[in-house]
């Protein structure tokens, strides 16, 4: 590997030493984060900045603690993988109702850490190997996960031994549908929420390591599309034992669930193909549930973070889409809030009686921090500059997050006008990144082309094509961050493409919902459209060389391009591909497809396998084989089929790696990839 991607693999990609899980405690006084000491330190901490004074202290050092903690137990390294977190050290942490002190796991065992002084730390002992611990109100006791069950300390198990996982979140929920807990305390700390999963109905996916074939296999239920769910059910642990009562074979998916008093719970459900989200308030006393919104799409309601809400006056926020789905937009008691100015991101909370928001105002790749007047609609910038800004709020206080081309920056505001700086210790970015944007075709695609550092116009470029082409994510952003890895292969002599095709996020409802029932016209219709555009536009781009790579999704779109369009793409890389979509999980799948009984033919025309004979371009397929998301076998089939077609291709199996190619990984397929990419298109 070259020194950029030594660099990009020892910092894990400039992310050590930056501060994480940043959120606030004891009324905003404590500012609690991770962070390690360094872009050399992969082990993050535990640390608290006392906004009062503006000291840092660190409250746990993970390598003190345990100096040699072997592998992570199997339940937290799943977990760990449905949250993308690959830092080493204190993944996480959960803060008592009070915000004065935290509890988090580590390899297992259990500690807990109170931010008085120098912080007073003590492990607590646990029934097994703990996962996902949380406080109660004032801290005196913990509910944690161990063998999938829920104990409480003090105390013991109050889960009974019924078969089910207690107290987590599955599959579904954690991977696709933004909810990775499946425990809460209520605020006064006397009942315990919990989910219970019954997952026998679902099929068992395996996992062997070939490096290693005197281990055993491993397995876990995985909910396949058309296939059984888990069977996820609410119980209230009280005084006595309360099942929450609403119509789950209506509404099978929990996608969000908490304590509004001691008296309310809310949680959110959703139909199978998520077209109704329902937000129910439940008597924790009864178990009965009510309804207090209902949010329908006829083609899905694409999640909004923070929605639906009850606002504290009693009115009910929803998302919703402005006529001709120009805007995502808020409305409250049906009513539209926003319009087609404003594409609402995320609701993050109320701030001195007005909505603070994420939103974009003038281009999709921007993202600003608005107060919203629940009455009148006026918006009022908080962080409005180029770029991307994101917030965390409470009790007057302020983060203000943003990421620009000087790098990312934290602020924290308090309500005295005091401005305070979390240190960030990690690597700078190596590059000042300025991609040339643009919106194309007749849809007004967002691209990005990303060229040499000193290039010569008049010289032609061999085009890299780099998107994800998904749905639910943003390749074109003004963060630095996502263009650093984008520039490296610039500097090797490509002119990089990126394009956000229909189907992608946040450009528009309309522009998201295209994907409706198939993905594979559209993502590669918009490529192909893309790039013809940009070359007509950017002579330098020479588009008898047009190499593609991508990871996920954008692996399904490379292996698609040259079987597909070999008449545009001349050699791909694709990673992680999920080369049929009838294997893959429902909560994803059938959101966009539908059910595969019920439209056959979508998931036949989206399928990769029956394109296997017609392969004529060189094509380069990589997997991990640890991978549990998209498991190995969606690879290994099309190189089966390809290899029954008697077409050439080159297949990469990675033991032991998982979807998120942690510890280096990426950059040394990074660098087999360019050696692939210079002989394929010389």
């Amino acid at each position: 590997m070259d020194d950029f991607l030594r660099l990009s693999a020892s910092t894990a990609r400039f992310t050590h030493g930056a501060p994480r899980a940043l959120s606030f405690g004891d009324k905003g006084r404590l500012l609690w984060f991770l962070r390690s000491t360094g872009p050399a330190d992969a082990f993050d901490s535990l640390w608290v900045l006392d906004t009062t004074t503006g000291a840092e202290i660190r409250l746990a050092d993970p390598r003190e603690l345990c100096p040699e903690p072997g592998p992570l137990p199997t339940a937290e390294r799943r977990l760990r993988e449905r949250t993308r977190l690959v830092a080493a050290g204190i993944g996480s942490y959960a803060l008592s109702g009070d915000g004065r002190r935290a509890v988090f796991t580590l390899h297992g065992r259990l500690f807990e850490v109170t931010a008085d002084g120098a912080g007073t730390l003590r492990e607590i002992p646990a029934a097994g190997p703990a996962l996902d611990a949380r406080p109660d109100s004032d801290g005196s006791r913990t509910a944690y996960v161990a063998d999938g069950a829920l104990y409480v300390a003090p105390g013991g198990r109050v889960s009974p031994d019924d078969g089910a996982r207690w107290g987590l979140a599955e599959f579904a929920a954690a991977e696709e549908l933004g909810r990775s807990r499946g425990h809460w305390w209520s605020p006064d700390g006397g009942a315990l929420l919990a989910a219970r999963v019954d997952e026998s109905a679902l099929q068992r996916r395996w996992f062997a390591d070939p490096a290693h074939p005197e281990l055993p296999a491993e397995d876990f239920a995985y909910p396949e599309a058309g296939g059984p769910n888990a069977d996820v059910q609410l119980w209230v642990f009280g005084e006595t034992l309360v099942r929450i009562e609403w119509d789950a074979d209506t509404y099978p998916y929990v996608s969000d669930a908490g304590w509004e008093s001691a008296e309310e719970i809310l949680l959110t459900v959703q139909d199978r193909l998520q077209r109704t989200v329902l937000l129910l308030s439940a008597d924790p006393a009864t178990g009965r549930t009510r309804e207090l919104s209902r949010t329908t799409h006829p083609q899905w309601v694409d999640p909004l973070p923070g929605t639906p809400a009850r606002l504290p006056d009693g009115r009910m926020l929803t998302s919703a889409d402005t006529p001709g789905g120009a805007a995502r937009a808020l409305a409250v008691d049906g009513v539209l809030l926003t319009g087609d100015d404003v594409q609402v991101r995320r609701v993050a909370g109320v701030h001195k009686g007005r909505l603070l928001i994420e939103a974009a105002l003038r281009d999709p790749a921007e993202q600003q921090v608005l107060l919203l007047d629940t009455g009148t609609g006026e918006a009022t910038a908080l962080a409005d500059g180029p770029g991307v800004h994101s917030v965390t709020a409470s009790a007057g206080f302020l983060l203000l997050t943003s990421a620009d081309a000087d790098g990312v920056r934290r602020v924290v505001r308090t309500p005295d006008g005091r401005e305070l700086i979390p240190a960030d210790l990690s690597q700078p970015l190596p590059y000042r990144v300025a991609p040339v944007l643009e919106r194309v075709t007749e849809h007004r695609v967002p691209t990005a082309l990303v060229l040499p550092r000193g290039h010569v116009p008049g010289r032609k470029l061999p085009v890299l094509m780099d998107s994800y082409g998904g749905p639910g994510a943003q390749d074109i952003t003004a963060d630095p961050r996502r263009w650093q890895h984008r520039q490296w292969w610039a500097d090797q002599g490509f002119a990089v493409v990126t394009v956000d095709n229909r189907g992608t996020a946040h450009v528009s409802p309309a522009h998201t919902h295209a994907m409706y029932r198939g993905f594979s016209d559209v993502t590669l219709e918009d490529q192909v459209a893309a790039l013809h555009a940009l070359a007509a536009r950017h002579g330098d781009l020479d588009l008898g060389r047009v190499g593609i790579r991508g990871w996920s999704y954008g692996g399904y779109l490379s292996a698609m391009a040259v079987l597909r369009r070999p008449d545009v793409f001349h050699a791909a890389a694709a990673g992680a591909a999920p080369t049929d979509f009838r294997h893959y999980d429902t909560a994803y799948t059938e959101r966009y497809l539908g059910l595969p009984q019920d439209h056959p033919e979508v998931y036949e025309r989206d399928s990769l396998l029956p394109d296997a004979p017609k392969l004529s371009r060189p094509l380069l397929l990589v997997t991990g084989l640890a991978d549990d998301n998209v498991h190995p076998s969606h690879t290994l089939r099309l190189s089966q089929a390809l290899t029954d077609a008697g077409r050439p291709h080159q297949l990469l199996a990675l033991p032991g790696v998982t979807h998120m190619t942690p510890g280096g990984t990426r950059e040394k397929i990074m660098a087999l990839e360019l050696d692939f990419f210079r002989r394929e298109l010389a």
